[in-house]
């Protein structure tokens, strides 16, 4: 059997597969608040008693949310630390990987089905990159070259890139995350955090009585509900620039990456908010790329409705190991 597992900075998926090609056939997936547990190995622990039968485990491969390095990694936004040989040593298993979690993400692509995608942009397939980008509770990316007749994906840690206003209310954003990070990234405008930011910026000098604790879990649930009902003109346009923020970031990989075989939206945030995303805002801004609008307008788009995608991955991951 093949461990599987996405562990991210909200929670953490783990699962066991079943080798099938092209794609692993899940034979039981549980899902786990990652900052309740002190260590992975207790999250380990919690699974192998939710199977309750003994896991004959011959590869593992987990998609992690923080860089990885020397087969280590710390998650980003947790602090939660993870190494493969232990892992490997605690299945005996030789057969061990750690991902990053959108390199993890963009493995399942080749395997997903036309239901699971929702196309933004048909555009015309062409030779090229491809190229995946995924906001949750941070913001990440990934690209996939083609070698010997198969997608390899190409971890990133772009989403702590320096974020790039514009138009002059983004300056005025920009401006309001300096004063309270220090700098601006990506990850601050374009994750569940980042909503919040635009709901601090859109909300200064205004009232709202949507949101009354902004560190609850849901708060930035509460914010796109509250926007896509039109209760709140401040969530209004905190959602419109987030769309509008998200779309460009993504046009911004498309041509970082000549993704010109198609670019990939993931993450729970574009699921949750597909009215705004169908909207036209966000390939408006996708599309804003003079003087290479024509190009970026031929790249299909689809937002991956598969909610457990990263998992899949993870698998796919593990079966070729």
């Amino acid at each position: 059997m093949l461990l599987a597992g996405d562990v991210g900075g909200t929670k953490t998926l783990l699962g066991v597969f079943e080798r099938n090609e092209p794609r692993p056939v899940a034979r039981a997936v549980h899902s786990y608040p990652t900052a309740s547990f002190l260590r992975f190995a207790d999250i380990l622990d919690a699974f192998s008693r939710d199977v309750k039968d003994p896991l004959t485990v011959e590869a593992v491969a987990l998609g992690v949310a923080g860089p990885v390095v020397d087969d280590r990694a710390l998650l980003t936004n947790v602090g939660l630390e993870i190494a493969a040989r232990e892992i490997g040593a605690r299945f005996n298993t030789t057969r061990t990987r750690l991902l990053n979690d959108l390199e993890a993400m963009a493995s399942s692509i080749d395997v997903l089905g036309a239901d699971e995608l929702l196309p933004l942009q048909e555009g015309m397939m062409q030779d090229g990159m491809r190229a995946v980008i995924a906001a949750g509770t941070g913001l990440g990316q990934a690209y996939l070259h083609r070698t010997n007749g198969r997608w390899q994906p190409v971890p990133t840690e772009a989403g702590h890139a320096d974020f790039a206003a514009r138009t002059d209310r983004e300056l005025e954003l920009v401006r309001m995350l300096r004063e309270r990070y220090g700098r601006a990234e990506v990850e601050q405008v374009i994750s569940g955090q980042g909503l919040l930011n635009l709901y601090r910026f859109t909300h200064r000098g205004g009232e709202c009585t949507v949101v009354h604790d902004l560190n609850a879990p849901d708060a930035p649930a509460l914010v796109s509900q509250a926007a896509l009902a039109g209760r709140c003109q401040f969530c209004v346009e905190a959602l419109r620039m987030f769309v509008s923020a998200y779309g460009a970031e993504a046009g911004n990989l498309a041509l970082r990456t000549m993704a010109t075989a198609g670019v990939f939206i993931g993450g729970g945030i574009a699921r949750k908010i597909l009215p705004a995303m169908i909207s036209g805002t966000f390939m408006d801004a996708f599309r804003a790329k003079e003087p290479l609008t024509g190009l970026v307008a031929k790249i299909p788009v689809h937002v991956i409705l598969n909610e457990e995608a990263g998992l899949l991955g993870a698998a796919v991951a593990a079966q070729r190991l």
